[in-house]
């Protein structure tokens, strides 16, 4: 061997050595987190932390009172851990309180003190997106929240402000909205009843307003004042059933999945979110053909909920219509306008439909989905949930809603499209995924921005709603909730 080659092996070797000490230094002291984050939500809590190597954690479910140790290991207890305890708001319906503390070298032990009891679901993610790797704790209560109760409590608490507000103006004591203990009715036939309840006199030297007397397509194309709920006639005859119409309103994304991001650092979660509860309001405030409307949102707040969840949830409260709400994003600026979509099964009606629904569809990805305790079943049912009939009611939604939208901004596509979007497979739900505007346009991120458009376009959504059951009657329920 030369001296040459000598020098060059013992090089490689103290080369060598340096990687493999370097190596062991990296793994003396663990893991770095980069953030923590807290999502609240009546459904469920989920407190994520975000590293950038997969942490290890061993969990234990403390029923008194309620609480969940987890034992984190591969890291010491950084400032960053810390950042959770304030992090924490009071009002997390499943949390009350978060400690850390150095259990052992190299593990930190995690105590999420809870108001009720919860079905904890602790599992790791693998980096996607603009994520590393994530540490996931996804608190359940024990005894979920049911939808159809939740649109009651939620139909009684506006009585009650409503009671309250007719109350101060005429100096009285507000009635609180009762329902006797003993009372049994049907959920929806309460709603409705408590819908339906007189309103109070309208405030001293203001006259009421005169219920409309147009069919459904002229007050849907007709001027109305901007305060006048958008109604319909009442069916002739007395003592007909009213029949709840059932709204299910998805604002995409939400929670760890922020969906696309504007030029500006606008995220498509909160846009869509504000505009949903814009339509909610305006659908609570109006009636088809007699009927009352009721919107029903699959999430009112900014947490992450699954897809196929999404359509579960749509089905629990039989749902007459589903509107998934979105705004679209493409690799350059240039592209501008709304879209409606509605499912097919047969492959998409062109390269961009199809190119959208596989993002879409990924948002399970993003936001953090815990496959191991999906339901297998209901994943491939899912697949093959669709029929002939709801495609084709889909479409008559769809483009009842263009032809209002149209009216106040440009469309991407004059026709509703169709792909295999995972959030349009419920088989008995005519649904449609409105693409309201292309975030990754600065000028149209601005309009998502601005409260006016937002309301305009709910407004829009609205009357494409009443004009497409001014055709198509919802049919009656085959069951009572």
């Amino acid at each position: 061997m030369t001296a040459r080659n000598a020098i060059h092996r013992r090089t490689l070797l103290q080369t060598g050595t340096l990687v493999l000490l370097l190596g062991a230094q990296q793994i003396a002291r663990g893991a770095s987190v980069f953030a923590v984050r807290i999502w609240p939500a009546e459904d469920y809590t989920r407190v994520t932390i975000e590293s950038d190597a997969v942490l290890q954690a061993k969990h234990q479910f403390v029923s008194e009172p309620p609480r969940l140790a987890v034992d984190i290991e591969g890291i010491d207890l950084l400032p960053s851990l810390r950042e959770l305890v304030g992090k924490l708001k009071s009002d997390d319906p499943n949390i009350a309180g978060i400690r850390v503390a150095q259990n052992a070298p190299n593990v930190v032990r995690l105590v999420i003190d809870l108001k009720k009891p919860i079905k904890p679901q602790v599992f790791s993610l693998q980096p996607v997106a603009a994520y590393q790797h994530r540490l996931v704790f996804d608190l359940y209560p024990a005894t979920p929240p049911d939808p159809v109760d939740q649109l009651i409590s939620q139909r009684m608490k506006e009585l009650e402000e409503a009671s309250e507000r007719a109350a101060r103006l005429l100096g009285l004591e507000a009635e609180k909205v009762t329902r006797p203990a003993q009372q049994q009715v049907d959920p929806l036939g309460e709603l409705i009843a408590g819908r339906d309840r007189p309103k109070a006199d309208p405030a001293p030297g203001k006259p009421a307003a005169k219920p409309s007397t147009k069919d459904d397509d002229t007050a849907v194309a007709g001027a109305k004042p901007k305060d006048e709920p958008l109604t319909s006639p009442p069916p002739a005859g007395k003592g007909k059933t009213e029949r709840l119409i059932v709204i299910a309103l998805d604002p995409g994304h939400g929670g760890e999945d922020p969906g696309a991001i504007g030029p500006g650092g606008t995220h498509e979660k909160k846009v869509v979110l504000q505009i949903a509860l814009k339509l909610r309001d305006r659908i609570n405030d109006t009636r088809v053909n007699g009927n009352p409307m009721r919107a029903f949102m699959t999430r009112d707040k900014d947490f992450f909920v699954p897809l196929q969840v999404r359509v579960q949830k749509a089905q629990s409260v039989q749902a007459d219509l589903f509107i998934s709400l979105h705004a679209d994003a493409f690799l350059t600026p240039k592209p501008q306008g709304a879209s409606v979509f509605a499912l097919s099964t047969r492959g998409a009606s062109s390269a961009a439909a199809r190119w959208m629904a596989d993002k879409e569809n990924a948002a399970d990805l993003v936001g953090g989905l815990n496959t191991k305790a999906a339901d297998a079943h209901v994943r491939r049912a899912l697949l093959d949930m669709s029929t002939t009939a709801q495609i084709n009611d889909s479409l008559k939604l769809g483009t009842a809603m263009l032809g209002h939208v149209k009216k106040i901004g440009k469309l991407h596509k004059p026709n509703v499209e169709q792909a295999n979007f995972a959030v349009l497979r419920a088989p008995d739900i005519p649904s449609v995924l409105v693409e309201t505007a292309f975030i990754s346009n600065p000028d149209e991120e601005k309009r998502l921005n601005d409260p006016k458009y937002q309301d305009d376009l709910a407004e829009a959504l609205l009357r494409g709603i009443v004009a497409y059951f001014a055709k198509n009657p919802p049919l009656a329920r085959n069951r009572q909730i």
